[in-house]
């Protein structure tokens, strides 16, 4: 019988996301999506105390589009999600697909000390993660 290789975050994260300030408006912050092609930006540690958060696309649609806000007048830090879900580098992917379905979301930042490694997606897990494993 083989044993089966464990499929790690770190083998599937993605290395490459934006980062924007919790003070930038919603405005900045969709300039920044479109010009890196992102539906997420992790939002950033104002001090060492603080957390990481995270504003995604459908946080504008529901928080800005849809009540009819104007994107140039409210701020990242009044729509984000703080603090966000994190995951470890070393996690199983298996354990982090639980971890997504449990908590309704898709995307986590991958967090090792005080310091964001990447970002896993549910796309990645399974479209590398299970490729991975074929």
């Amino acid at each position: 019988m083989t044993e089966k290789r464990v499929i790690r975050v770190a083998d599937v994260m993605e290395q490459d996301f934006a980062v924007v300030e919790g003070v930038a408006t919603v405005a900045e912050a969709l300039a920044i999506m479109r010009k890196r092609n992102a539906h997420f930006l992790i939002v950033a540690k104002r001090n060492a105390d603080d957390e990481f958060g995270i504003v995604m696309i459908r946080d504008i649609a529901e928080h800005v589009l849809a009540p009819h806000r104007s994107p140039e007048r409210t701020n990242v830090y009044e729509i984000m999600s703080k603090p966000v879900v994190s995951v470890k580098p070393e996690m199983d992917i298996r354990y982090c697909a639980r971890l997504f379905h449990r908590f309704g979301i898709s995307t986590a930042p991958v967090i090792a000390g005080d310091e964001i490694e990447g970002i896993v997606t549910y796309d990645q897990l399974v479209l590398k993660g299970l490729a991975t494993q074929a």
